[in-house]
Formats: structure tokens, C-alpha cells, sequence
């Protein structure tokens, strides 16, 4: 490797439907300065007119307008960021049945997957349950090369004792 080549690093983001991937990744994105805060003020605005004023996040890779209607993630969104040693690829996934298609091209494409999984009440058991996507997309990761899972619990603020 050059002395002045940076190893790459794709990043895809799994996990059931509404777990909080794309505004996790969103926010990573944003925190790591890749948006400015005025288009994120801008996404806000948006993102209130249409009555989701909590996807601010979600909508800095959920681009198509059929994705920001639905409150999901249909197709894959592709986000670069460098840091001083490697540069990061960050792939937003659907977590819905209906796009796995999409999420096995994103997942296929990652060394590292991360997998939200959402700490709301019953949400956790619903991901695992006979109808949740969250031991398939960790098994179609698997399958697919990807050998370094994080495992990151959202939403943990919604929790009931």
C-alpha cells in the first residue's frame, strides 16, 4: 500500500424496519460534519411540513421522494466520509421484507455491518420474532462476507421498566 493511500472501510447499516437505521447513520454523518447544519435545518422544515419532523436524520440518506412519504428506506443510500487513516463508505439498508433484494446489493458491498436494534418497548421482540428481519439480515451479513458485526441499541430513551 502507497504511504499516501487510505484503506477503505464500507459500513452498511442492518436491522428490523424502524429500528433507527437511516437516522443513526444520518447522524453519525451529520456529527462527523458531512452536512452543514443548514441543510439540516432545511431537511427539519421538510421534514415538519410533511408531519415527520423526527426524520431530519433519516432524510440525509433517504433521498427519493417515495422513501421520505413512506417513512422508509427502499433503495441503498452510499455516503463517504475520511478520517486521517481511511476512508469510509456508510450504507444505509432497508430493513422492510419487501426491499431485501436492496439490502443484500448494500450488505454485499460491506466489510462491517452494524445492527440497530430498537430497545422500545416489544420492539426488540418483534425484530426476532416469526416476522422480524433481524436474524436475517445478520445471517444474510454472514453469508454475504461480512465477518465484524457492532451491535447498537437505539431508542433506549422509549424503554419501560
Amino acid at each position: 500500500m502507497a504511504q499516501d493511500s487510505k484503506a477503505n472501510i464500507s459500513v452498511v447499516f442492518i436491522g428490523h424496519i424502524d429500528s433507527g437505521k437511516s437516522t443513526t447513520a444520518g447522524h453519525l454523518l451529520y456529527q462527523l460534519g458531512c452536512i452543514d447544519h443548514a441543510t439540516l435545518e432545511m431537511y427539519e422544515q421538510e421534514a415538519t411540513e410533511m408531519g415527520k419532523g423526527s426524520y431530519k436524520y433519516a432524510w440525509i440518506l433517504d433521498n427519493l421522494k417515495s422513501e421520505r412519504e413512506r417513512g422508509i428506506t427502499i433503495d441503498i443510500s452510499l455516503q463517504k466520509f475520511e478520517t486521517s487513516k481511511h476512508c469510509f463508505t456508510i450504507i444505509d439498508a432497508p430493513g422492510h421484507r419487501d426491499f431485501l433484494k436492496n439490502l443484500i446489493t448494500g450488505t454485499s458491498q460491506a466489510d462491517v455491518a452494524i445492527l440497530v436494534v430498537d430497545a422500545s418497548s416489544g420492539k426488540f421482540e418483534q425484530g426476532v420474532g416469526k416476522y422480524g428481519q433481524m436474524k436475517e439480515h445478520v445471517l444474510l451479513a454472514h453469508t454475504l462476507g461480512v465477518k465484524q458485526l457492532v451491535v447498537a441499541i437505539n431508542k433506549m430513551d422509549c424503554t419501560e421498566p
